[in-house]
């Protein structure tokens, strides 16, 4: 069972040499997941523990309010992806401005030495840490020679692929959700609650879920995508369905807000109100439109969902 602490002080204090690795890993993309998983292997040749440092929020958002990306994965999907790479511990720890003024050696110090016991880490070869984010791979490096542990730096590459969270917002931007899954590994998730709208959808016989997504989501590009409709709880676990996914701002009814909508496939059984969704893209159907008549925009719906299926069944 992989372990989880919410900060370091919930790092038990028996706990022995580790190998750590560390970063924001937003999107877990799969140059993240090498660089996790040789950290477990690395443990595991070496009859050790891995550990992986994550942080939230994203230190962009504390250092320079405003500026920081929109995030692929939300703070609890980053962490099961991380638990499922075969790691032995993830550690959440809350960046701070504190945390962001701490110098190099003295952060590796408290966080990698005197907590961890680290014997070895492994980190993106773009990697930054400490005040003004001045220490990089060489002085992690150096660093570990001063207190007893190994470090290497890793380029964010997976079979050939040089991959980093700022394509795959750029690919997510475009629309280009089935580039963005490739890079990741899997299809780009949005998570939110589904909420009351104008329930426009259910008059036209395609009763949609409507998202409030988590703040500062990176959300594809306005336009109807294939994919599925996921949610666990206890209404609906384990539940996963094919769905056609709406991004925009309805402009055949002079919509001004952006939503992201998802119609179960040939589901008109569905409560979904109140429940934390999830909705994964496959692949983009077609641009949002603006249609002359109601009757044209129903007309396009069906076909909609006709090609959502047949992407999602195949």
């Amino acid at each position: 069972m992989v372990r989880r602490w919410h900060g370091l002080d919930e790092v038990p204090a028996d706990w022995g040499r580790s190998v750590v690795t560390i970063g924001v890993f937003d999107g877990v993309h799969r140059g993240h997941q090498r660089i996790v998983r040789s950290a477990a292997q690395t443990a595991r040749e070496r009859g050790l523990r891995s550990v992986v440092i994550t942080f939230d929020p994203h230190p962009d958002e504390v250092v320079r309010p405003g500026t920081h990306p929109p995030l692929l994965t939300s703070t609890r999907r980053r962490v099961e992806l991380l638990e499922g790479l075969g790691t032995d511990a993830v550690a959440v720890v809350p960046f701070t401005l504190q945390l962001s003024k701490v110098p190099p050696d003295e952060f590796v110090q408290s966080v990698l030495v005197d907590r961890l016991h680290a014997a070895h880490v492994i980190v993106g070869e773009d990697f930054r840490f400490g005040h003004r984010a001045k220490g990089d791979v060489a002085l992690l490096i150096q660093l570990g020679e001063k207190y007893d542990f190994t470090a290497v730096g890793m380029p964010l590459v997976a079979n050939g692929d040089t991959i980093s969270s700022t394509y795959i917002r750029s690919r997510l931007n475009a629309g280009a959700v089935e580039d963005a899954a490739h890079a990741l590994g899997r299809p780009h998730r949005v998570e939110g609650v589904v909420v009351r709208g104008h329930q426009r959808g259910r008059a036209l016989g395609f009763p949609t879920a409507n998202l409030e997504t988590l703040p500062h989501t990176a959300i594809p590009a306005d336009g109807v995508y294939a994919g599925r409709l996921v949610c666990d709880s206890a209404r609906y676990p384990d539940f996963s369905w094919p769905a056609a996914i709406s991004i925009g701002t309805n402009p055949t009814f002079e919509g001004g807000e952006r939503t992201v909508e998802a119609y179960a496939l040939d589901r008109d059984d569905l409560d979904l109100y109140g429940e934390h969704m999830a909705v994964d893209f496959q692949a983009r159907i077609r641009d949002t439109l603006k249609f002359d008549s109601i009757d044209a925009l129903i007309e396009e719906m069906h076909r909609d969902v006709v090609r959502a299926r047949e992407i999602t069944s195949s």
